[in-house]
């Protein structure tokens, strides 16, 4: 096959090239940061030339951004799973601890570091649109829970109150679970969080 290929397998190849680059991406911002990791880390790592980066993403920008959207994604469907398991309000309620849980397992080159969102908004400067997609984040999972708490005997107040108290204790959990490098505080705080449900 030529170097440039047919039209109908260079879309192909576009796509496959993009998914190594957004995947060493992932990786080397978790592991390295956002701003320590170049341009040329990536590309070296994915096994592509430089230019191919600029012929998927506009920008160093705009590969941090998709790299975000990604990450929001593998939360969810890492909920999405756990969800499916749930048969009532409490389960699903421990699911997004659980999917937290889940991905703070994942095999990471350095070790769990972390919320990768997180990690990513505090190198981004106030006013950057990465720091939108964090937040956005943040107020879904706060909503699923309100969600799910509003299928407890909870009045629609109490479930907001409750859904930003198990938030805070997931976050501080992220937080410590990030600085040891293991998941331990997720599990205490997905049993904290279920004495909590269970007091009802």
């Amino acid at each position: 096959m030529s170097e440039t290929g047919t039209a109908a397998t260079r879309p192909r190849r576009r796509g496959a090239a993009r998914e190594r680059l957004l995947a060493a991406a992932a990786r080397r911002f978790y592991a390295d940061g956002v701003a320590a990791t170049g341009i040329d880390t990536i590309t070296a790592e994915a096994g592509v030339a430089k230019m191919s980066l600029y012929n998927n993403f506009s920008s160093k920008s705009d590969l941090v951004m998709t790299y975000l959207d990604a990450r929001h994604e593998e939360w969810l469907g890492l909920y999405r799973r756990r969800l499916a398991e749930a048969s009532d309000g409490r389960g699903r309620v421990l699911a997004v601890f659980d999917a937290y849980a889940d991905h703070a397992a994942f095999a990471y080159d350095h070790g769990f570091r972390g919320c990768g969102l997180l990690n990513a908004a505090a190198e981004l400067p106030v006013g950057d649109e990465g720091r939108d997609v964090v937040r956005r984040h943040k107020e879904e999972v706060e909503s699923l829970l309100a969600g799910h708490l509003a299928e407890l005997p909870y009045r629609p107040e109490e479930a907001r109150a409750m859904a930003e108290h198990l938030s805070f204790l997931l976050e501080g959990a992220m937080a410590r679970a990030g600085l040891e490098g293991t998941g331990t505080r997720l599990e205490h705080a997905r049993a904290m969080a279920a004495d909590l449900l269970d007091r009802l």
